[in-house]
């Protein structure tokens, strides 16, 4: 399908019958190898899902619950994974400059028990690789490499905490706390901080979401003047040096992690949207309001054709044939930008928006329309849903009809 071309309901409906038809089973599209002992094709692909702790979001349900019942809702919503035939959960593990591991570098996570810096009595990460692993299932750390808080007060921060220790590390800026990424110092600490998970559990991956330089608020301005003046005099702008802090993150944190733990895979979740075709004729046919390389300084585009990162998960959060940001425009994009590159293209997908207003996420069918556009393309290799609360509860069905249309068979994860 050429970059950018509208697809209808009817028309899409064509497509996927003839999709189908040719594949049998979406899966099929994703590489899958070998045969089991039936003497069927064996399946590999991505199936993943989030599994959020920042605010509470999936996981503690809230905080200052009981350590048996803290892991029991965790186990639980592993053996969801494994009961909707998925096979990796991407664990948020340090979602604002803290920790779900006795870290030697900061706190405990306050989404714990409600208090950051205090003990929960067990080792949450430690535990999730292990009951992962015994399911059978990848686990993937999720790491937030400059979030700090969520508020913009460092008194709030627990008294040990580097950002009360250095605040000269960090920016105040959309009501929340940010470490600068500008300062050598805050790149190599935060990488530290990082891979000391890395190197205590035998984690499957390392996985960063969109979050790099904040999103823009309206009338504020990121203060990174001192680290500009300081570190920026080689660039011809402010922003090409914001790139390429971010790339040396990803360029350095990809060697640590080859280093400390060869075999562990690094993967970004960036937002959908590289850059809109109105701003870069090589960027998509959208008009998205946020681009990642204009606004979060993250040149996702380069990462995968240059294969720094070994998988990418771009959030394509939106419907076949929304106006703004077409999932069947974008898809076949990043489909392109993966092609012939080392790094493997998992698809983000919107569980979340399930049964919303629009008229295309109250269908059930959406998600799964998705997987059988995607299994047209083979350099889609695997998709990733948001988030782990609604894999389970799945109010709408729409899970529930992507497992029988394209999780018929359990998948081995790729490596």
């Amino acid at each position: 399908m050429a970059r950018g071309t509208r697809v209808t309901r009817r028309s899409f409906t064509v497509a996927a019958l003839s999709t189908l038809a040719v594949t049998g089973d979406a899966a099929t599209a994703a590489g899958g190898t070998g045969t089991d002992r039936r003497g069927r094709a064996e399946v590999t692909e991505m199936r993943g899902m989030w599994l959020a702790t920042v605010r509470n979001r999936d996981w503690p349900s809230r905080t200052g619950l009981s350590v048996a019942r803290q892991r029991g809702e965790l186990t639980a919503l592993l053996d969801v994974a494994v009961r909707r035939r998925l096979n990796t959960v991407f664990l948020q593990v340090r979602p604002a400059a803290d920790a779900l591991w006795p870290s030697p570098h900061e706190p405990w996570s306050q989404f714990l028990t409600g208090t950051q810096g205090r003990d929960p009595g067990w080792d949450p990460l430690g535990t999730a690789v292990a009951e992962a692993h015994a399911r059978g299932l990848r686990l993937h750390a999720w790491f937030n490499p400059y979030r700090v808080a969520l508020h913009d007060d460092p008194a709030l921060l627990a008294a040990s905490h580097p950002a009360r220790r250095h605040p000269d590390w960090v920016v105040r800026y959309g009501g929340c706390l940010h470490y600068n990424p500008g300062l050598p110092e805050v790149r190599e600490f935060v990488q530290r901080a990082m891979l000391d998970a890395v190197s205590r559990y035998p984690v499957d991956g390392v996985h960063f979401d969109d979050y790099f330089y904040p999103y823009p608020v309206a009338g504020e301005t990121f203060d990174d003047d001192a680290a500009h003046h300081r570190y920026g005099g080689a660039f011809a702008g402010r922003a090409d040096w914001r790139r390429d802090n971010i790339d040396r993150l990803i360029r350095e944190t990809a060697a640590a992690i080859a280093a400390t733990r060869p075999g562990t895979r690094f993967g970004i979740s960036p937002f959908g949207v590289w850059r809109n075709a109105s701003s870069d004729p090589r960027g998509s046919d959208t008009r998205a309001g946020v681009q990642t390389y204009d606004d979060l300084y993250a040149d996702t585009r380069k990462w995968v054709g240059e294969g720094w990162i070994d998988y990418v998960v771009p959030q394509l959060y939106w419907a076949i044939g929304f106006a703004t940001a077409d999932y069947a425009a974008l898809l076949p994009w990043w489909a392109e930008a993966a092609r012939g590159s080392r790094t493997r293209l998992y698809v983000g997908e919107a569980l979340y928006k399930a049964g919303e207003q629009s008229a295309a996420w109250r269908d059930p069918d959406e998600l799964s329309r998705h997987l059988t556009l995607a299994a047209a393309h083979p350099e889609v290799r695997g998709h990733v849903f948001f988030a782990a609360k609604e894999v389970a509860a799945d109010p709408t069905g729409a899970m529930a009809r992507v497992v029988a249309d394209h999780y018929r068979r359990p998948a081995r994860p790729p490596r």
